[in-house]
């Protein structure tokens, strides 16, 4: 029976780093004030009549902290790759000087900083509700193992390797919060 309770542990602690992984893509996608390739992450372009990830068509560089540029493999995308940024609506505006794309990163005002920590806060949120709803599943098939015969003294130390578990993933995301909020607030 203590295969059982290993097996549900191991998917535990995979479903719990996969909310970490997922936080920590997600506050990619929130810039930070510097420039960087992955702020584009959200952009698809209609490529040949199918929606492609900008990465797939172009080039994109970071010249300096304040900078994008955006080199298409194809000079006839240079239109295509401009109104996909546009339209992504990720706040920039691109500058089209027949070879390839300039963006210019607006610094962050306070106020805008403010608001992507909320954002990143509520990203860490939703982390924690991941991990909060894998400690649930795990308890409820600790529960059934128990119902099925499995000793109480085993599954009551499972249940307590559960949240062991639970609450070092959740210091876990409040680290990496502090992490990005820092890195947001920094001028």
């Amino acid at each position: 029976m203590t295969e059982e309770i290993d097996f549900i542990l191991e998917s535990t602690e995979e479903s719990m780093s996969g909310s970490i992984a997922h936080l920590e893509k997600e506050f990619l996608n929130i810039r930070a004030g510097k420039a960087s390739p992955a702020m584009l992450g959200s952009v698809f372009v209609d490529y040949y009549g199918s929606q492609t990830p900008l990465s797939q068509v172009a080039n994109i560089n970071v010249p300096d902290a304040r900078t994008i540029t955006v080199t298409p493999w194809e000079k006839n995308m240079l239109h295509p790759i401009e109104k996909a940024i546009m339209v992504a609506n990720i706040g920039f505006n691109p500058m089209n000087n027949g070879d390839n794309i300039i963006i210019s990163v607006p610094p962050l005002t306070e106020e805008r900083r403010r608001d992507l920590v909320k954002q990143a806060k509520s990203e860490a949120e939703d982390a924690k509700i991941g991990i909060r709803n894998a400690r649930q599943e795990a308890n409820k098939e600790i529960k059934k193992l128990e119902k099925e015969g499995t000793s109480e003294d085993a599954c009551k130390s499972a249940e307590e390797e559960v949240q062991t578990l639970t609450n070092s993933y959740i210091r876990k995301i409040e680290e990496v919060l502090a992490v990005k909020e820092a890195e947001i607030m920094k001028v």
